[in-house]
């Protein structure tokens, strides 16, 4: 029995400057990110019927990989040279289709556990590396990288995305009294609605509603955000760090326009009325969660339990994907 944790994550600047759409076309994407306390568990367990068990949302028995339905599991079972003999299961703190970077954690922890099972040890950097094959080219979804690295390395980081598909991957150097704050001061709030990030993504790179110009041009702006939100937290001006949340948020609300985002929008609004120091939406767009900054957090909660919307609490991961148990 192998067991894998995979943590979740939270974009705090750039977010959307990962896509390889953009990446390749501006020379490099950057952003700040966060692992958080939330996780995705993966388990693995020899199945002497030798066949593929399969327990997600779903449960699928194949006796060959074409004939399993979970492209993800596919793909990782095929990339590993898994294919017979072998039982997994999977299970996540928070759904689906929330704008935390499930499917990247997922793919992440399936690889992971499936390298353990096979006794081989690589590095997180190359478990990203390959999720990212996965995904991005071998299933073509139209994702991007931060969810992966974010996912596989833990902790509060600045990462570059490189033209050539190379990431560099930096930790931020933060005082401790200031992660403390951070990590305090950071709320998140379901807001019930899911979304495919996929759908998101291929929408906006389709330019069916905002020109592919402008979403470019608005990138590069939410690129200098991401260097900014670096240089905020080093410094320690939190201050700051609140307003970029917010100025991210207008920017991807200017290059996804929609009914939803105008009613996140208002939530946002409320939020920061009621005494945050700023606030965004997490993730691709089309609903999930919304991240404020705030030292008033009392009033905040307030706020938000009447707009209907649930707090998650959560921390910061340090750690990474890792295997917790193993016997």
């Amino acid at each position: 029995m192998i067991i894998t944790r995979t943590p979740l994550r939270i974009s705090l600047g750039g977010g959307g400057t990962d896509l390889p759409s953009y990446y390749e076309r501006s020379g490099h994407g950057y952003l700040i990110a966060a692992a958080i306390t939330k996780y995705v568990y993966v388990s693995i367990h020899q199945n002497f019927n030798d066949d593929i068990l399969l327990k997600y949302s779903q449960v699928e028995r194949a006796t060959h990989l074409d004939n399993i339905s979970h492209p993800l599991l596919r793909e990782c079972l095929r990339f590993t040279g898994v294919d017979k003999g072998i039982e997994i299961s999977s299970m996540a703190d928070i759904p689906t289709g929330t704008g935390l970077g499930s499917s990247g954690s997922f793919t992440v922890g399936v690889l992971k556990a499936l390298r353990m099972y096979q006794h081989e040890s690589v590095s997180n950097q190359v478990l990203a590396a390959d999720a990212c094959k996965i995904e991005i080219e071998i299933l073509g979804e139209p994702v991007g990288k931060q969810d992966q690295y974010i996912a596989a390395c833990g902790g509060l980081s600045g990462f570059t995305f490189h033209d050539n598909g190379a990431v560099d991957v930096s930790p931020l150097k933060i005082d401790p009294n200031v992660r403390n704050r951070v990590d305090e001061n950071l709320l998140l709030f379901y807001t019930g609605v899911r979304r495919s990030a996929s759908d998101v993504l291929q929408e906006e790179q389709s330019g069916t509603k905002v020109s592919k110009k402008t979403v470019a041009d608005n990138l590069d702006r939410t690129r200098d955000i991401g260097y900014h939100t670096a240089k905020v937290l080093e410094t320690g001006d939190l201050d700051s760090f609140g307003a970029l949340l917010t100025e991210q948020w207008k920017l991807k609300y200017e290059r996804q326009p929609n009914e939803v985002h105008d009613h996140v929008n208002s939530w946002i609004e409320a939020g920061i009325h009621a005494g945050a120091l700023g606030g965004k939406l997490v993730g691709a767009g089309g609903g999930g969660f919304l991240l404020f900054y705030a030292d008033r957090k009392a009033e905040l909660r307030d706020k938000m339990s009447q707009l209907g919307l649930v707090e998650v609490p959560f921390g910061i991961d340090y750690e990474g994907s890792s295997v917790i148990v193993t016997r």
